[in-house]
């Protein structure tokens, strides 16, 4: 097959007839549950374009939500999981285990922040992923209540969408929802003024009254929050809460699944921070595509559970662990870390030189960046023009995704294998969409 052209091209009206036709077959077959951001079926994909069925080329501001951080079909990944499924798609680890799944958890025990003797379990999802950290933190702890925080997602699970923060369209008509699963207030420098010692003191007063100390086994957060907006918290606040969870016994737990695997110029963004988690859940971006997520974490809290508590039929299924082997070695060979700083600088340089009042906050690291949308004169949320802008650049061949808990807010999320043209054209769609609502 050829190489898939590193352009932006329409060929016809969107969604051309191909994709019409599917997307009828969709309607008709599948559950109206699972929703559509784009009218368009994908063919292909690489580095950072997207191509219809239609042969339409859409530049990629997406990665499939942070999940092709190494770009769509990376060639390492490919060639992986090619010589992977020659061999054996499956035996299950629990099974007849393989050196594949523990290759991994050492990568993960060398690659996770801190020096000290670490474990892992692989699981197939972001949401198993959060929720068997909790399992792990409750069996060593021997407490049962978990703190997550405002502006938060974890997950489609129960437990996950107790954890998680936004109700629609995540936990709308789903509950009764797990119990022992308190919230405390975010660090959220635009909107709150506090900086980070303030905000954790704000946090864990409020933990310590409604909760306790005593009580709790986990405090999970996102270092950088993902569907909630993007909230990068003010300097220090990660630092306190860890500092805090030390203190009292609790296990302190980093929700890498969006922000981990080099997507914020760092292997895991709470090394921003210099902050070492007890526990990091990764998952999106480790398997370049493939299902994979994993629980890494501290010897002594991951060795707390008895043999048969943790695994599941496909966690660290063969495929997948060949891939995020592949993932790794790509992101350490190819320089992708410096490129996402690279991307960085780009886009919040272009973004901030818009000098638009509506934009009210410009933020991230490395390619997980993000504008947020407000009424000049009030500062309130404008989902209407986030929305707006993302239609804009949807009709003119860029995917681009909304967040945020007032769907104010727009994330860039680009491969670290697209080039500069095509992010600067990108962006160059996005300033349009904003001349033109």
């Amino acid at each position: 097959m050829p190489e898939l052209e590193q352009s932006r091209l329409l060929r016809t009206e969107l969604p051309g007839p191909r994709s019409a036709a599917l997307m009828q077959r969709k309607q008709a077959f599948v559950s109206p549950g699972v929703g559509t951001t784009m009218p368009v079926f994908a063919a292909r994909a690489a580095g950072g374009i997207v191509e219809d069925v239609d042969g339409n080329r859409f530049i990629d501001l997406g990665s499939g939500i942070a999940v092709t951080t190494v770009g769509s079909s990376a060639p390492r990944v490919v060639e992986a999981v090619r010589a992977q499924v020659a061999e054996f798609t499956h035996t299950c680890f629990m099974i007849t285990p393989y050196e594949s799944y523990v290759a991994v958890a050492e990568a993960l025990a060398r690659l996770t922040p801190g020096d000290g003797e670490k474990r892992s379990a692989l699981f197939n999802s972001g949401s198993e992923a959060v929720e068997n950290a909790v399992k792990i933190a409750r069996s060593y702890t021997g407490r049962d209540a978990v703190v997550v925080f405002d502006h938060a997602y974890h997950g489609r699970t129960n437990l996950t969408m107790a954890m998680t923060a936004k109700v629609a369209p995540y936990k709308h008509g789903f509950g009764p929802f797990a119990g022992e699963v308190y919230r405390a207030p975010m660090s959220y420098p635009s909107r709150d003024g506090l900086s980070g010692p303030e905000a954790a003191r704000r946090a864990l007063s409020q933990i310590e009254t409604q909760v306790g100390a005593g009580n709790l086994a986990a405090l999970v957060i996102e270092p950088i929050q993902g569907e909630g907006g993007f909230v990068v918290p003010a300097p220090g606040f990660l630092k306190a809460l860890a500092d805090w969870c030390t203190a009292n016994g609790v296990v302190f737990v980093a929700d890498e699944v969006q922000s981990g695997f080099g997507r914020t110029g760092t292997m895991f963004a709470v090394e921003h921070e210099d902050v070492v988690p007890d526990l990091v859940v990764s998952a999106k971006g480790i398997a370049g595509g493939l299902p994979l997520s994993a629980v890494t974490g501290r010897a002594d809290i991951m060795d707390a559970v008895h043999t048969g508590g943790l695994g599941g039929t496909y966690g660290g299924n063969p495929l997948a662990c060949a891939a995020a082997l592949a993932v790794i070695e790509t992101i350490e060979r190819d320089g992708l870390l410096e490129r996402a700083r690279q991307i960085e600088t780009l886009v919040l340089g272009r973004l901030s030189a818009l000098d638009d009042p509506r934009i009210g906050d410009v933020r991230g690291r490395g390619a997980m960046l993000a504008a947020e949308f407000v009424h000049p004169a009030t500062g309130e949320p404008d989902a209407a023009l986030a929305k707006a802008v993302a239609a804009h650049a949807h009709s003119q061949g860029v995917i681009t995704l909304t967040c945020g808990t007032w769907g104010n807010v727009i994330r860039f999320l680009p491969p670290l294998s697209i080039s500069d043209e095509l992010l600067t054209e990108g962006l160059d769609v996005i300033a349009a969409a904003l001349k033109e609502n």
